[in-house]
Protein backbone atom coordinates (compact mmCIF):
# COMPACT_ATOMS: atom_id res chain seq x y z
CA UNK A 1 0.00 0.00 0.00
CA UNK A 2 2.84 2.41 1.08
CA UNK A 3 4.56 1.50 -2.68
CA UNK A 4 1.16 2.73 -4.45
CA UNK A 5 0.61 5.59 -2.86
CA UNK A 6 4.62 6.85 -3.06
CA UNK A 7 3.85 5.78 -7.00
CA UNK A 8 0.97 8.04 -6.72
CA UNK A 9 2.86 10.47 -4.98
CA UNK A 10 5.97 10.83 -7.35
CA UNK A 11 2.99 10.58 -10.38
CA UNK A 12 1.29 13.53 -9.35
CA UNK A 13 4.19 15.91 -8.59
CA UNK A 14 5.40 15.30 -12.36
CA UNK A 15 5.31 18.46 -14.44
CA UNK A 16 2.89 17.37 -17.14
CA UNK A 17 0.26 15.96 -14.72
CA UNK A 18 0.43 19.47 -13.06
CA UNK A 19 0.45 20.69 -16.17
CA UNK A 20 -2.56 18.97 -17.32
CA UNK A 21 -4.44 20.00 -14.16
CA UNK A 22 -3.61 23.96 -14.88
CA UNK A 23 -4.72 23.36 -18.76
CA UNK A 24 -8.21 21.97 -17.81
CA UNK A 25 -9.01 24.59 -15.36
CA UNK A 26 -7.84 27.46 -18.11
CA UNK A 27 -9.40 25.49 -20.40
CA UNK A 28 -12.60 25.24 -18.54
CA UNK A 29 -12.58 29.49 -17.74
CA UNK A 30 -11.79 29.66 -21.74
CA UNK A 31 -14.77 27.60 -22.80
CA UNK A 32 -17.42 29.63 -20.39
CA UNK A 33 -15.63 33.05 -22.07
CA UNK A 34 -16.28 31.41 -25.42
CA UNK A 35 -19.78 30.11 -24.60
CA UNK A 36 -20.84 33.61 -23.58
CA UNK A 37 -19.00 35.13 -26.81
CA UNK A 38 -20.68 32.90 -29.05
CA UNK A 39 -24.39 33.08 -27.28
CA UNK A 40 -24.38 36.67 -26.23
CA UNK A 41 -23.08 38.66 -29.10
CA UNK A 42 -22.60 35.93 -32.28
CA UNK A 43 -25.71 34.20 -32.12
CA UNK A 44 -28.51 37.28 -32.05
CA UNK A 45 -26.94 38.43 -35.63
CA UNK A 46 -27.61 34.91 -36.71
CA UNK A 47 -31.00 34.57 -35.29
CA UNK A 48 -31.78 38.06 -37.14
CA UNK A 49 -30.50 36.92 -40.33
CA UNK A 50 -32.52 33.96 -39.93
CA UNK A 51 -35.90 36.06 -39.25
CA UNK A 52 -35.51 35.96 -35.76
CA UNK A 53 -35.66 32.13 -35.04
CA UNK A 54 -33.93 31.39 -31.89
CA UNK A 55 -31.75 28.54 -33.08
CA UNK A 56 -31.90 26.94 -28.77
CA UNK A 57 -36.00 26.93 -29.82
CA UNK A 58 -35.96 24.67 -32.86
CA UNK A 59 -37.62 21.44 -32.37
CA UNK A 60 -39.58 18.55 -33.68
CA UNK A 61 -42.30 16.96 -31.88
CA UNK A 62 -42.32 12.94 -31.79
CA UNK A 63 -45.72 12.52 -30.29
CA UNK A 64 -48.19 15.24 -30.83
CA UNK A 65 -50.95 13.35 -28.85
CA UNK A 66 -49.67 15.28 -25.76
CA UNK A 67 -49.79 19.04 -27.45
CA UNK A 68 -47.97 20.73 -29.38
CA UNK A 69 -45.91 23.15 -27.43
CA UNK A 70 -44.54 26.83 -28.36
CA UNK A 71 -41.14 26.06 -26.78
CA UNK A 72 -38.92 23.67 -25.29
CA UNK A 73 -39.62 24.37 -21.76
CA UNK A 74 -43.24 23.99 -22.65
CA UNK A 75 -42.76 20.73 -23.88
CA UNK A 76 -39.90 19.64 -20.68
CA UNK A 77 -42.60 20.79 -18.31
CA UNK A 78 -45.51 18.81 -20.38
CA UNK A 79 -43.30 15.98 -20.36
CA UNK A 80 -43.92 15.79 -24.62
CA UNK A 81 -41.37 13.79 -26.27
CA UNK A 82 -39.23 16.46 -28.67
CA UNK A 83 -36.20 15.82 -30.83
CA UNK A 84 -33.82 19.39 -30.04
CA UNK A 85 -32.25 19.92 -33.05
CA UNK A 86 -31.99 23.50 -32.68
CA UNK A 87 -29.65 23.07 -29.64
CA UNK A 88 -27.47 21.19 -31.52
CA UNK A 89 -27.08 23.35 -34.23
CA UNK A 90 -26.28 26.16 -31.70
CA UNK A 91 -23.93 23.58 -29.62
CA UNK A 92 -22.16 23.44 -33.23
CA UNK A 93 -21.73 26.39 -33.85
CA UNK A 94 -20.22 27.06 -30.83
CA UNK A 95 -17.92 23.98 -30.90
CA UNK A 96 -16.45 25.72 -34.45
CA UNK A 97 -16.49 29.00 -32.89
CA UNK A 98 -13.90 27.90 -30.24
CA UNK A 99 -12.22 25.52 -32.10
CA UNK A 100 -10.97 28.42 -34.60
CA UNK A 101 -10.35 30.16 -31.93
CA UNK A 102 -8.16 27.82 -30.11
CA UNK A 103 -6.47 27.42 -33.45
CA UNK A 104 -5.35 31.07 -34.15
CA UNK A 105 -3.84 30.87 -30.37
CA UNK A 106 -2.34 27.82 -31.00
CA UNK A 107 -0.95 29.27 -34.51
CA UNK A 108 0.37 32.35 -32.76
CA UNK A 109 2.15 30.49 -30.04
CA UNK A 110 3.85 28.60 -32.71
CA UNK A 111 4.87 31.67 -34.79
CA UNK A 112 6.69 32.98 -31.52
CA UNK A 113 7.92 30.25 -30.66
CA UNK A 114 9.62 29.98 -34.39
CA UNK A 115 10.82 33.06 -34.29
CA UNK A 116 12.67 32.57 -30.57
CA UNK A 117 14.33 29.32 -31.90
CA UNK A 118 15.81 31.19 -34.38
CA UNK A 119 17.30 29.36 -37.57
CA UNK A 120 17.72 25.47 -37.52
CA UNK A 121 21.56 24.64 -37.33
CA UNK A 122 23.67 24.09 -40.36
CA UNK A 123 26.51 21.63 -38.80
CA UNK A 124 26.50 18.82 -36.49
CA UNK A 125 29.42 17.08 -34.59
CA UNK A 126 31.09 13.51 -36.46
CA UNK A 127 29.95 10.84 -33.60
CA UNK A 128 33.63 9.26 -34.21
CA UNK A 129 35.80 12.06 -33.67
CA UNK A 130 33.34 15.41 -32.98
CA UNK A 131 34.33 17.54 -35.84
CA UNK A 132 32.02 19.95 -36.82
CA UNK A 133 30.67 18.80 -39.66
CA UNK A 134 27.36 20.49 -42.07
CA UNK A 135 24.39 18.86 -41.34
CA UNK A 136 23.69 17.43 -45.02
CA UNK A 137 27.04 15.59 -44.84
CA UNK A 138 26.90 11.79 -45.29
CA UNK A 139 30.68 11.17 -44.60
CA UNK A 140 32.87 13.20 -42.10
CA UNK A 141 35.51 15.29 -43.40
CA UNK A 142 38.08 14.59 -40.88
CA UNK A 143 38.06 10.77 -39.97
CA UNK A 144 36.01 10.09 -43.41
CA UNK A 145 33.60 7.66 -41.14
CA UNK A 146 29.64 7.11 -42.47
CA UNK A 147 27.64 9.98 -41.10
Amino acid sequence: MRRTLREFREFIARGNVIDLAVAVVIGAAFGKIVTTFAEGILMPPIGLITAGNDFTNLFYVLDASRGVPTSVAEAKTNSVPIIMYGQLITDVINFLIIAFVVFIIVRQVNRLKSKQEGPAPTTKDCPLCLSTIPRKATRCAHCTSAV
